[in-house]
């Protein structure tokens, strides 16, 4: 039989041999194929060999997401109206190596090359993360306890109908280890070596404070008993039958530039319509009152913010009118930044930019802002690789409205004056590139 495959072959061989010499086209073709057949083995062995990479992309929390949604299903209800969910917040690892005196705050730079985008500009919040603490926290704590001392209700506030959820978010901080209160509270958690549980509370190590949450009534209103134990101001908002959400909690201690007393019982539209919030009717306003509407417990978010401030006072800025100027007496409601004196020195400008989380409260369903503001003076950030030239950029790129609403028109001369030159120093020394966008860290870094 071998003979005879062997003798086959050997005739289909003789065969096309000849038929080639007959006609070499035919041994043209025959390279082709040959040749198309081989790199497409290649192609796919290689294909097959290679790890298959997937991106997932960042969410965007201002639209309906179209990803698997979680099994937690939010109860029907009206507006106006919270049923209670059974929700814990997960618990909180130790921040590592913290210190409250040698951990620096985190450098925020929420600002890019333009153009500039008016948007909410959310990002999902991991819970460690929910409050930030660092090396300013005294100085914080002086501030605030002053605040409370000159201005106290102007500051610091809770209306009767949203008691419940001040004394709950006051709860999650501060949480006591008796029976009654099944779970440790956030701050001891994630900072233990500044804050410790106690049988009836929280116990400040740093400043040898006690905070009984158990007492009946509390020694102070909830908020401001909540915002003494943080750096972050506090907000609580709240829906209405009409499907508004009021502001009916606060301890606004170090805000800058508005005043709880000025926004205190408005819904959220007011409060943005009143402050002439660049943007807010045609591009904010309604994806905003769907946020609100549907943001559940599990689901805390955070965004940026920044500012430009001309003065070097982290709790008013002073420089665009008193604090309890109003309207009526032609001050701060009246003019604003136009009070403000133009072209100050650049050792007067500060960066003033602001963290603020958002999140719902299982009890209550009232929606909490944490607001922690970091404040540094210009002459400082431009020494950072590359922010001169971005900051530059982002103050040039803001529109007519963003500018007004921001001041620019103030300081926006002897800022840009600095910052231009301070990009050049940075070029001619090879950091960055000339008349490039450079590449930026990871926003809001």
């Amino acid at each position: 039989m071998a003979s005879t495959t062997t003798r086959s072959f050997t005739a289909l061989y003789d065969c096309c041999k000849h038929n080639l010499l007959e006609n070499p086209k035919h041994i043209l073709y025959s390279i082709l194929f040959l040749s198309c057949f081989v790199w497409l083995v290649i192609r796919y062995l290689a294909q097959s060999k290679k790890p298959q990479l997937r991106r997932d992309n960042s969410p965007d929390l201002e639209k309906p997401t179209t990803r698997p949604r979680s099994t937690f299903k939010a109860p029907d209800r009206g507006p106006g109206e919270w049923i209670p969910v059974d929700f814990e917040r997960p618990a909180a690892s130790p921040f590592p190596d913290w210190n409250v005196h040698e951990t620096k705050p985190l450098p925020y730079r929420p600002f890019k090359y333009g153009p500039y985008h008016i948007t909410m500009g959310l990002r999902t919040m991991q819970w460690d993360e929910w409050i930030e603490l660092d090396n300013h926290y005294q100085r914080f704590h002086g501030d605030k306890q002053r605040r409370i001392d000159e201005r106290g209700e102007k500051c610091c506030r809770t209306a009767p109908e949203a008691y419940d959820g001040a004394v709950e978010l006051l709860e999650e901080l501060a949480k006591s280890n008796i029976k009654s209160l099944p779970r440790c509270s956030y701050l001891p958690q994630r900072y233990p070596s500044l804050f410790q549980s106690t049988p009836t509370g929280i116990h400040n190590l740093l400043t040898h404070e006690n905070f009984d949450i158990t007492a009946q009534p509390l020694a102070e209103d909830p908020m401001q008993m909540a915002a003494r134990l943080i750096q972050d101001d506090l907000a609580i908002m709240f829906e209405k039958p009409d499907g508004q959400y009021y502001l009916l909690a606060g301890a606004i201690l170090l805000a800058g530039f508005w005043r709880l007393s000025d926004k205190f019982g408005m819904p959220l539209s007011e409060i943005h319509t009143s402050g002439d919030v660049p943007g807010f009717k045609s591009k904010l306003e309604k994806g905003m009152m769907n946020f609100f509407r549907r943001v559940q417990p599990g689901q805390p978010v955070l965004r940026n913010n920044y500012f430009i401030q001309v003065d070097d006072s982290l709790a008013w800025s002073h420089s665009i009118g008193s604090e309890d100027s109003t309207a009526e007496n032609g001050g701060l409601q009246a003019e604003g930044w136009s009070s403000a004196e133009k072209n100050k020195a650049i050792a007067h400008h500060h960066f003033r930019s602001e963290r603020q989380s958002l999140r719902r409260l299982p009890r209550s369903g009232g929606v909490v802002f944490t607001i922690r503001t970091y404040f540094e003076p210009i002459t400082e950030i431009v020494k950072e690789v590359g922010v001169p030239g971005r900051l530059a950029s982002a103050v040039r790129s803001w529109g007519d409205d963003v500018a007004r609403y921001k001041g620019r028109e103030r300081y926006g001369e002897v800022l840009l004056e600095f910052l231009d030159g301070k990009h050049r120093e940075q070029v001619e020394a090879g950091l960055v590139g000339e008349g490039e966008e450079e590449k930026e860290g990871k926003y809001p870094f």
